[in-house]
């Protein structure tokens, strides 16, 4: 029973942040709950009993968005306030609908998906990290191998960006 309310009280905070990240009109105000939101998906991890995905969560994914908050107090001058326009109301209202029949569907995915069977079944006998190296090394060695490619890429992209950006400020 207190999984349950520690799931659901995670998961409408790890929303809110992230309403917070998508709506807010100050850049650091939106890193900084990007990155609280990312803490608490690790605490997703910790209440579902992947402790070693709960880690990796925070130290990784939490590390990243503190180095895009490094790069957004570079590229922002988060001095002045930004004057954001909101001219399509109609998108915004049919996200906040397509929001709330996900929400709808996530609290009634319990009840109907009780009999939603594991891909990959854990070997009882081994630990969560084991389990987790097994699978991630075998079955989905190509889509881990492209996803480190792409980080790669979006880190060398940001530092090129950086770098041309301080150029041209120090030509002026």
């Amino acid at each position: 029973m207190y999984e349950l309310i520690a799931f659901y009280l995670f998961s409408a905070i790890v929303a809110a942040l992230f309403l917070v990240t998508v709506f807010s009109k100050n850049a650091l105000y939106a890193m900084s709950a990007l990155a609280g939101g990312m803490v608490f998906i690790g605490g997703l991890f910790f209440v579902l009993d992947a402790e070693f995905i709960g880690v990796v969560q925070i130290v990784v994914y939490t590390g990243a968005i503190m180095a895009l908050y490094a790069f957004g107090m570079m590229f922002f001058d988060t001095t002045q306030e930004v004057k954001e326009h909101i001219t399509a109301k109609t998108t915004i209202y049919t996200l906040w609908i397509i929001a709330a029949v996900l929400l709808v569907l996530i609290v009634c995915a319990p009840i109907f998906g009780s009999a939603i069977e594991a891909s990959a079944p854990i070997d009882e006998s081994l630990n969560n990290a084991h389990s987790l190296g097994l699978l991630m090394f075998t079955k989905y060695l190509a889509a881990f191998e492209l996803t480190a490619v792409m980080l790669l890429v979006a880190m060398m992209a940001g530092i090129i960006l950086v770098s041309r950006r301080l150029n041209e400020g120090g030509e002026q």
